[in-house]
């Protein structure tokens, strides 16, 4: 059986016009804890649900300019199918496409928390209560390294509202229920629980998703994953399948994470993220071996960029870093991260073995360019 990994992403749902897109900050306002009681989630659903927003989105692109947005990964199978569905005009006409998702609120005055892939391209996106009230939405900011957005729709009086909770504490086997909008038929909820933690997918230089078994399926995508408490733990992104439906197996950004990412956009639109300057490459089992170490940890440097930051403190090919700003690197994600969540011209010492003996450098990080969105 092939598996495919799906992220509900919007240019899936570009593709699936008539269908459905995959899977859902700033509610400050902490929720109130709600018990789940023995005969099911009824109690949580009614206080959350009124949060959750379905999300559809009209767009207009060049035939090229959609298939540049399949992600890297897309199986050779479904990037052929999404390609014949194309109107055959060499690229040259702009072809309305429509696309759907879930998000939810975070603040009573309209910002509401989505998927990137449900919103990139949008020319409109139209933002659905359950209570059947609809609003116009503006894409505050959006980032495809983490497929966060941030949405904002104005509305005459406060709007319903969820509070995150943190994903610090989860553990395997926790509960989590999960609600949006699959295959567009609006409120739905399904339960599960944590069925791993920290799950890297290679979807992109951040992964770090919740795994549950909590039914997600296309149309999820920006939805919300809940704690037992009614507070958000993650946002409902990926799902691994064989034929687009759910099997069981779906991934969450944590909320963590996702806070961060939300509160740096609904602050200027954009992420600013850390640049060290290197290529790097996970260490060998041999070089482990050699070195003493039971596994292999650190990040090897392959090679570093002219005039960057990690050129200017003196880092060198071949050297191995083992930490950065206090932060253990035991593989190569947690490098990526702890440098791109440093605040660019912040200062931080880099601790790399050389030559078998360890050194501590001190390197002032710079700005990463940010990509087009």
């Amino acid at each position: 059986m092939n598996k495919t990994l799906s992220k509900a992403p919007r240019a899936a749902a570009l593709a699936l016009s008539a269908a459905v897109a995959a899977t859902p900050m700033l509610a400050l306002a902490p929720s109130a804890a709600l018990a789940v009681p023995a005969g099911g989630y009824a109690d949580l659903v009614e206080a959350v649900s009124p949060a959750v927003v379905f999300i559809e989105v009209t767009a207009s692109q060049e035939n090229t300019q959609i298939q540049q947005q399949l992600p890297p990964g897309m199986p050779e199978e479904l990037r052929r199918r999404f390609e014949q569905m194309l109107p055959d005009q060499n690229g040259a006409t702009a072809t309305p496409r429509q696309g759907l998702g879930s998000g939810f609120i975070i603040s009573e005055d309209g910002t509401i928390v989505t998927n990137h892939h449900v919103v990139a391209g949008a020319q409109t996106v139209t933002v659905k209560l359950a209570d059947g009230r609809s609003f116009n939405a503006e894409v505050v900011g959006s980032d495809p390294m983490t497929d966060i957005a941030v949405l904002k729709v104005k509305a005459d009086v406060d709007l319903p509202t969820v509070a995150f909770g943190t994903s610090k504490t989860l553990r395997v086997g926790d509960e989590v229920v999960a609600v949006g909008n699959p295959f567009g038929l609006g409120g739905t909820v399904t339960s599960g629980i944590v069925s791993a933690l920290s799950r890297d997918i290679q979807a992109g230089p951040f992964d770090d998703f919740i795994q549950t078994d909590a039914a997600i399926n296309r149309g999820n995508s920006g939805g919300p994953l809940f704690n037992n408490e009614g507070e958000v733990v993650g946002v409902n992104t990926a799902i691994l399948s064989p034929g687009g439906g759910s099997v069981g197996i779906g991934f969450s950004v944590p909320s963590d994470l996702v806070q961060t990412i939300v509160a740096d956009l609904a602050d200027d639109g954009t992420v600013e993220r850390g640049w060290l300057g290197v290529q790097i490459r996970p260490m060998s089992p041999e070089v482990a071996n050699v070195l003493g170490y039971e596994e292999p940890r650190g990040a090897v440097i392959e090679a570093v960029s002219q005039d960057s930051p990690a050129a200017k403190a003196g880092l060198k090919k071949g050297d191995i870093i083992l930490s950065f700003g206090g932060i253990k690197v035991d593989d190569l994600r947690d490098l990526t991260r702890a440098v791109a969540t440093t605040t660019p011209e912040t200062a931080a010492e880099v601790v790399v073995l050389r030559k078998g003996a360890e050194q501590t450098l001190d390197v002032t990080v710079g700005a990463l360019e940010p990509k087009p969105v």
